[in-house]
């Protein structure tokens, strides 16, 4: 076990018991990467996320009162509430967890009270979704203190409105299915329209996934994000015109593109463009994984950003920066921009026995450029939330 993780494990035991005594129960829930297939899931196409070796770990107990009582051992910070008050809170952390049991009680799910203390090695603001693990390890917490029955997807779904509905972020349900369902040695090829999913292989061995963090994060990325949406669905009205069976991007084609775009603005026809190629372009990164072929998969991901940069305009000049520099490493196998954009993460694909050569040369050359330092994280793919054996633990 790392010594990070027991760090943090270590951490919230020791503010559970000095707090609460005993925890009944301890819970995992992993970050997520996507390896391909971004800006596809407002749009119904497919995404290949999957789990990583980076989590949240939350330590839960029952009390004998209607009360709710958090602790961020992270943060040194407290929050409590009562079950038939919930509000949102200006403690941002708190209302990840407070959401979840708003949409339980919401849903018919009868609660108690109960004492939660958190703590996680998931990066904060790098795109690896520490709030969807939050909202994951919450619902599966009190799935099995409470013996509420709810399967896995029920939880997702929970989780998901809880972040829609109760945080007010308007997320699709990527991240929280990535957490929940993730599993070692493969990633999840989802499709955001039925949730229909299939475990695609991914052999780590002799690589490593390093994401290289440019620590910034443009003003542009929350307004930008939703005209890209109204772009592609003005795209898919227009379509509608002539293929009225086309209900988003997912049910249409290039040629469609070309026939039925071409006197519209070309910013709508480069957004649709990409999406179209990129639902394309996952299903066949999938091919490769099976045959397993990850130099014929990392060349996708370069297509991807480039797609990304050029034709869906989210990309910005330091992730522009990093996507060009991993090309001129032999050592790496792939490269792209990944989230939303205008800022976090590359994802980079590396041969093991380079990627110390690899950070230092992409940090140093970064900083060359735009006078500030990249951080870097290597992560593994690896199982979603789960129960913690209380033998590791105590």
């Amino acid at each position: 076990m790392p010594t990070e993780l027991n760090h943090c494990i270590e951490t919230v035991r020791t503010v559970f018991v000095s707090n609460f005594g005993h925890p009944t129960l301890f819970v995992q829930s992993p970050g997520r990467i996507n390896l391909i297939g971004e800006h596809t899931d407002y749009n119904q196409g497919f995404v290949l996320p999957a789990a990583i070796d980076k989590a949240i770990y939350l330590a839960i107990g029952k009390r004998e009162d209607k009360e709710v009582h958090l602790i961020a051992a992270d943060l040194a910070d407290s929050f409590s509430v009562a079950l038939n008050n919930l509000s949102f809170s200006e403690k941002t952390w708190s209302n990840y967890l407070i959401g979840v049991v708003d949409q339980l009680q919401k849903n018919g799910y009868q609660l108690g009270g109960f004492n939660a203390v958190l703590a996680g090695d998931v990066p904060l603001g790098a795109g690896l979704s520490s709030s969807a693990a939050v909202e994951c390890a919450t619902v599966f917490a009190l799935n099995e203190l409470f013996e509420l029955g709810l399967s896995k997807i029920e939880m997702v779904r929970l989780a998901q409105k809880a972040e829609n509905e109760f945080v007010g972020v308007k997320c699709g349900i990527m991240d929280q299915f990535a957490s929940m369902f993730g599993k070692t040695d493969a990633v999840i090829q989802l499709d955001c329209q039925s949730l229909g999913y299939n475990y695609m292989p991914f052999n780590q061995e002799g690589i490593k996934i390093v994401l290289l963090d440019t620590r910034v994060k443009h003003s542009l990325a929350s307004t930008e994000y939703n005209l890209r949406r109204e772009e592609c669905e003005a795209g898919v009205k227009i379509i509608q015109e002539k293929y009225p069976a086309v209900a988003s991007l997912r049910n249409a084609t290039m040629q469609m593109i070309q026939e039925c775009l071409i006197n519209t603005d070309q910013k709508i026809i480069d957004r649709c463009s990409f999406v179209v190629a990129e639902i394309k372009r996952l299903q066949d990164a999938c091919k490769d994984l099976e045959a397993g072929d990850l130099k014929a998969f990392g060349k996708k991901m370069y297509e991807t950003h480039d797609g990304l940069s050029k034709l869906y305009e989210v990309s910005c000049a330091e992730l522009d920066f990093l996507a060009d520099f991993a090309k001129t490493e032999a050592s790496v196998l792939g490269a792209r921009m990944m989230g939303g954009g205008f800022g976090g993460c590359t994802i980079n694909l590396v041969e093991e026995n380079a990627v110390e050569a690899f950070v230092l040369a992409a940090g140093n050359a970064f900083q060359k450029v735009f006078g500030t330092e990249m951080k870097p994280y290597i992560v593994s793919i690896g199982n979603g939330t789960s129960l913690l054996d209380e033998n590791v633990i105590f």
